[in-house]
């Protein structure tokens, strides 16, 4: 029994040693930075600098690029409402739709006269079928004549024309069948909103090298099978724009060209039928403000504010942030999708008036 019980302590001792070698081994546990994910990283600046608040734009605004958000009578009140706490005397509302939907969103949005300017889509019905044309050509001049101002907002990723109730995979901005429609809208004197590509990141390896990870993982595009790429859709939209001199085009999002808007720069000084909006692209110009502002500066004369998300006081507020200010290194993650700090513009009050507003006019007139 002694000797039992002396073996015991023995193989407990031999125990109780061995777990005081390991622990002293144990690996160090994982750090917040290991274990945090990118989607979660919330991060607050610590700068003691300026941290402006800015409730309504300096000059009266004409959003050129938004959608029919709203969807009851009460809804369009209240975006009324908003709009002129913040200073927006005018929205562009971009229906991308013909027939009876345009009409429905025409007269919900026409009960606010001078408020809303309402624009229709193209019927790309029959497309791929001989004798497209005659057709969606006729239904745009209805669509004009029940009060649509302009056209948009036409889209292509690189796979066809989509932003509408029939897709039209494989034709794209500068096809032949599209000729008809933009001249009659050059004729009409409808300028045409158009989406190309989207945001460089979207084509992009999805990997730890892709700057705009948190975006392009939920639009990517690196993975569509023969898709056209960022640089062949800007191509498609210069080919559509020179082929139509009296039309006048709205590139969207600075024609996606955020990461270098020397391209957007070039097309802006070879053809002045082309303008381009700001929407939806504050988070994507707003890491590299010198160079924006400086860009801002020179084409001054072609820029037109735009929105693209929604109608809160509080979404128009950020945009002036970056517009007017010169607020640096700020986080806005409740409104774009990035991890990246944002920085004021600090543009000037004769580029301001003429963003919010002289160019649209110029536009609509």
């Amino acid at each position: 029994m002694n000797i039992y019980i002396n073996k015991q302590c023995y193989l407990f001792l031999l125990l109780f040693l061995v777990s005081m070698i390991l622990n002293s081994y144990t690996l160090p546990a994982q750090t917040p930075a290991e274990n945090l994910l990118l989607k979660d990283y919330r991060p607050k600046s610590i700068y003691n600098t300026s941290k402006s608040f800015v409730p309504k734009a300096k000059y009266p605004i004409i959003d050129m690029h938004s959608h029919p958000y709203a969807e009851t009578q009460e809804q369009i009140a209240q975006w009324v409402k908003n709009m002129d706490e913040v200073g927006i005397e005018k929205t562009i509302i971009l229906t991308m739709a013909t027939g009876a939907r345009f009409d429905s969103i025409y007269a919900a949005y026409a009960q606010y006269p001078g408020r809303f300017d309402i624009w229709c889509g193209f019927d790309y019905s029959g497309y791929d079928k001989p004798g497209f044309g005659p057709a969606a050509v006729k239904e745009l001049e209805r669509c004009h004549k029940v009060g649509a101002k302009g056209v948009g907002e036409l889209g292509d990723k690189g796979k066809g024309m989509f932003y509408c109730a029939v897709k039209a995979w494989g034709m794209h901005f500068d096809d032949a069948r599209m000729d008809p429609l933009l001249e009659k809208c050059g004729e009409l004197n409808m300028p045409v909103s158009i989406h190309v590509a989207d945001p460089i990141w979207m084509y992009e390896k999805m990997d730890s090298t892709n700057d705009g990870l948190m975006n392009a993982v939920e639009w990517r595009l690196d993975n569509q099978p023969d898709i056209v790429g960022h640089s062949g859709m800007i191509d498609i939209l210069e080919r559509a724009v020179k082929k139509h001199p009296h039309t006048k085009f709205i590139a969207c999002h600075f024609a996606n060209c955020s990461y270098d808007l020397n391209i957007l720069g070039r097309l802006l000084d070879s053809y002045p039928n082309l303008y381009a909006d700001i929407s939806a692209r504050y988070a994507e110009t707003a890491p590299i403000p010198r160079f924006v502002a400086q860009f801002y500066n020179k084409y001054q004369d072609r820029l037109v504010y735009g929105t693209d998300m929604g109608f809160d006081t509080e979404m128009y507020r950020i945009t002036f942030r970056i517009l007017e200010t010169t607020d640096e290194h700020y986080y806005e993650t409740g409104q774009f999708g990035y991890h990246w700090a944002l920085n004021g513009f600090g543009l000037s009050d004769r580029i301001l008036e003429k963003v919010y507003r002289k160019n649209a006019l110029k536009i609509l007139k």
